[in-house]
């Protein structure tokens, strides 16, 4: 009797590394397009396009044509979340599927796939109570937190399998956690900016009672001790001869110099819709590049592959 031999579809349908690295950056992609689109509901009043959730009202989980357009932007936005979801889960699938299955990749692209459905239910809490401006800012923050798991996989896709090395002193790797530590404090302070400010997502919608030129000024101040670390890391790496920690910390300045610029800009000119939302894909730009100059501290070297025992060498008579 023949047979059967039974093939696990990992084996009949490999993942290829380059693959599973593409899934991940794709993972990132559409993390902070949610983020932007999200700002895009609030910036345009559809915050509360859908009244409830999850259902849109109370007797349709759809947009229906009498809430025009506010309802379609709102309820286009949570269709969108079941895109991301869906990359997300297509690189639970690809870590699965992948042989040898590398060691560190499942929890993190679990930790993807999870938080973004908790970052929906974060999403939910703030159209059932009306905007409330605190929550809003905790759905924006929960957003930054799934970004940064999604940077930490596609890192882990790219770096190989050895041991973590680090590439910079250890005062300059404080120096570098430091950093983060404050890049993290401007994006929640940021948040409580835009609880205080115009654009509250609906015309009914509180606000946070903050002051906003007090708390913009807050803001402003944390920006600046931002971009006065992220220089300094500058010459302290390039000190110590840190080339890619050099480059890394060079590109934060950049990008967090752009995004003070239009922070100033929009603050000026009164908070006009397109600059709020360029300020929010900046502030995913500015937790990326973060990332990566904390990344750029430390290294893994890939493992040296066994070595082989050779044939044992004939003993060989000394010439006389």
């Amino acid at each position: 009797m023949r047979r059967i031999r039974c093939v696990k579809p990992s084996a009949r349908f490999p993942i290829s590394p380059t693959l599973l690295r593409r899934l991940a950056y794709a993972s990132i992609i559409a993390n902070v397009a949610i983020v932007v689109t999200g700002g895009g509901v609030r910036l345009t009043r559809s915050g509360l396009g859908c009244p409830t959730w999850p259902r849109c009202t109370d007797d349709s989980y759809t947009a229906t044509p009498e809430m025009g357009v506010n309802g379609a932007i709102e309820f286009g936005n949570r269709l969108l979340t079941f895109a991301v979801g869906v990359i997300a889960l297509a690189v639970v699938l690809a870590v699965l599927a992948q042989r040898p299955r590398r060691r560190g990749l499942l929890p993190l692209a679990l930790a993807v796939a999870f938080g973004i459905p908790a970052q929906a239910v974060v999403g939910g809490i703030t159209v059932l109570t009306n905007l409330n401006p605190w929550v809003v800012g905790l759905h924006f923050l929960a957003s930054m937190v799934v970004i940064a798991a999604a940077y930490a996989l596609w890192r882990r896709t790219v770096d190989p399998d050895g041991p973590v090395t680090p590439t910079v002193p250890a005062p300059l790797r404080t120096l570098a956690r430091l950093t983060t530590l404050v890049s993290a404090a401007v994006l929640l302070v940021g948040t409580w900016v835009t609880g205080s400010g115009p654009h509250a997502g609906d015309q009914g919608a509180a606000r946070n009672g903050l002051d906003p030129e007090a708390i913009s000024q807050v803001h402003a101040d944390g920006v600046f001790l931002l971009i006065g670390l992220s220089v300094a890391l500058v010459f302290a790496f390039r000190a110590v001869g840190a080339e890619r920690a050099t480059r890394a910390a060079v590109v934060l300045v950049v990008v967090e110099l752009g995004q003070g610029l239009i922070g100033f800009v929009q603050y000026f000119t009164h908070l006009p819709v397109v600059l709020v939302a360029a300020h929010m894909l900046g502030s995913c730009l500015v937790l990326l590049a973060t990332l990566a100059m904390l990344w750029s501290t430390r290294e893994r070297r890939p493992i040296a592959p066994a070595s082989q025992p050779g044939p044992v060498a004939e003993p060989v008579a000394a010439a006389v």
